[in-house]
Formats: structure tokens, sequence, C-alpha cells
């Protein structure tokens, strides 16, 4: 089959188009001929050498796909869906995701919304899974002191993650907010459902939530960028509030007022899902699969993609996620590469 190998670690040039053997599924997994692949700001951090596959993962980058079920066992407890030879799919990878087959346990599959491309289908996995397993799962928005009426603030709103979270958290009947850094990425966040996009780079977010909220502050806050914003992130929030931090693009320090934390029952939490097991994942499958599966069915919450390349452009993809300019998900297409 042919892949997107990282030929050594470095910039986007490194990528390059290589032959492999074809991935052998074991027990539990299926075979998928991948029609698409999403890219991630994982598999930039991996490309450089700074994001490793877990033990036992494919050294090729890409953590989400859509294809066709070609191969595998589709009996036993891992198939919670009824999926069978021939279904197209899309489905979560620790890795391996660059190429035209890959194996993968198959309760980490999920079909592929009807009414929706494989390419848009590609774009779901990785960010609808930490989605859901951050913001309703680890931070538990509308179960905390505001019930349900509480409010989330996504930081990062235009990205592949932050368009996801305003989706899915606006169909789930929640107040949204989100940062992004131009007029054309705020715009973009309140036609996806934010009730108010606040640009980070003229604009102070922790003033403009107070403002918003009565001065009371958001209930969660889905963090990308950790570092300095931390601090402020704590002012942000509202009595009983949840911080969940899941990337560092701001670094990994920041100095905390823990007095404010013990004070006003403040939480800092987050995760990581590339190394996550099956079972975790498999249970991720299912909630989205009956919470936010018919909302895309039903057109209420819409893949957002921004460019479609051929997989053998992967260089390209990855110098357009680096530039920022994105508002959404880049993905690989495998049927335009012979």
């Amino acid at each position: 089959m042919k892949a997107i190998e990282i030929t050594e670690f470095g910039g986007p040039e490194v990528l390059a188009l290589a032959e492999r053997p074809m991935p052998e599924p074991r027990a539990g997994e299926v075979l998928l001929k991948v029609a698409a692949s999403g890219v991630n700001r994982p598999d930039v951090f991996q490309r450089k050498g700074a994001y490793a596959p877990p033990p036992g993962a494919s050294d090729l980058p890409g953590l989400e796909v859509a294809g066709e079920i070609v191969g595998g066992t589709l009996e036993g407890k891992h198939n919670p869906f009824g999926l069978k030879m021939g279904d197209r799919v899309c489905a979560l990878l620790a890795g391996g995701g660059y190429a035209q087959y890959v194996a993968v346990p198959l309760a980490q599959c999920l079909p592929v919304p009807a009414g929706l491309t494989d390419v848009e289908a590609a774009s779901l996995p990785e960010t609808f899974f930490t989605v859901w397993s951050n913001v309703f799962e680890r931070a538990q928005l509308g179960a905390g002191e505001g019930g349900a009426n509480e409010t989330l603030l996504v930081q990062g709103g235009s990205s592949g993650i932050g368009v996801a979270a305003i989706q899915i958290a606006h169909a789930a009947g929640f107040r949204v907010f989100a940062t992004a850094g131009t007029a054309e990425k705020c715009k973009a966040c309140e036609a996806l459902g934010a009730e108010r996009a606040i640009n980070y780079k003229s604009e102070d977010f922790v003033e403009v939530v107070k403002s918003l909220t009565n001065d009371r502050g958001v209930d969660v806050i889905l963090d990308m960028v950790a570092g300095g914003y931390v601090p402020r992130e704590l002012s942000a929030l509202a009595d009983g509030g949840r911080l969940v931090i899941i990337a560092l693009l701001g670094g990994a320090k920041a100095e905390l007022n823990l007095g404010e934390v013990l004070r006003r029952r403040l939480t800092i939490t987050g995760s990581t899902l590339r190394a996550r097991a099956v079972d975790f994942k498999a249970r991720v499958a299912a909630e989205l699969k009956t919470h936010v599966w018919p909302h895309l069915e039903a057109g209420r919450i819409k893949p957002i993609v921004y460019r479609v390349l051929p997989a053998h452009e992967a260089k390209e993809a990855h110098a357009l996620m680096e530039s920022g300019e994105h508002i959404g998900k880049i993905v690989l297409d495998w049927t335009l590469t012979v």
C-alpha cells in the first residue's frame, strides 16, 4: 500500500509518499480501505519528534480516517453498532492514518453518519472524541453548580477542536463563547453557534465573558493554550468552574494562585486521548453514537472542512496547519493519490 512516512524529524518537507506492507488486523480489529484521512495538530507534533506514538501503534502519522471495512473479524462484543463487511465507517486511531489501509479496533469505528461524504466523515473522530470526553465527561458540562444553565468558553474556536466543541455544546442547549484571532474567524464561530466570539488579539476574554454572564464567569473552559493563559482562565471561571486542558500550545508551565482554587472550588484538569485504552474509546464512541450522531444526521451539527488535498500533498497540508489560517479541518483524500 501507499503511505505517508516521516522520513526524519523536521518541517513539512520530511513527509514523503512511500510503499508499506499492508497492516494485518489483530483480534478485535478490522482492516479499513482508507478513503480520507484527517489532519490534526498532534500529527504536526509527531513529525517534529515531540509526540511519539504509544507502544504498539504504527509509526505513521494520522489519528482518524474514513473508509470501507474490507477485512478482520466482525463478530462478538466489539461490534455494538452491527457493522458489516463493506460498511463505510470513520475511525479513531492511535496512529497509521496516513495510509491506504489501516487496522483499527472495531470498537473505535462508527458508521458514517447518513448524508456525509468520506471526506466529511474523516474530519470527525479525533475532534469529536476529544470534545466529548473532555467537555462532557471530564468537565461535566451541565452537571456542575450551574446546572442546566452552565456556559462553555472554547479557546481557539476556529480550530478543528473548536468548531466541534462549539457545535456539540450549542446543539445540546448550552450557551457557548469562543476566542479566535481574526474578525473572520470570530464571525465563523458565531455562525456555528457561539453566542459571542472574542478576538483575543484586541479584546480581553476575561472581561468579555464576565460582562456576558453578569460577572459570574463561565462554568467550563476548554483550553488548548495553557501556559500564561491559565491564571486568566481561572479569573474567567464561575465559582465551582472547571478548566480542562487538552494541549500546551502556550507552554507547559503556569504560576497559579492556589488560594483562588480553594476559595472558589475550582477544578483544573486535562487529558490526552491517543494512548487511552480501547475500552475507554469504545465507551466514548457509544456516547457519540447516542448523543451526537443524530445531530449530524439531522444537519444540526456539520463537518467543517476547510481544505481537501490529495494524500501525496501531506506536506502542503501540514504547512497549512502550521500557518493557522484554516477554519475547521484539513483532510487528505486518498482517492486523488495514484
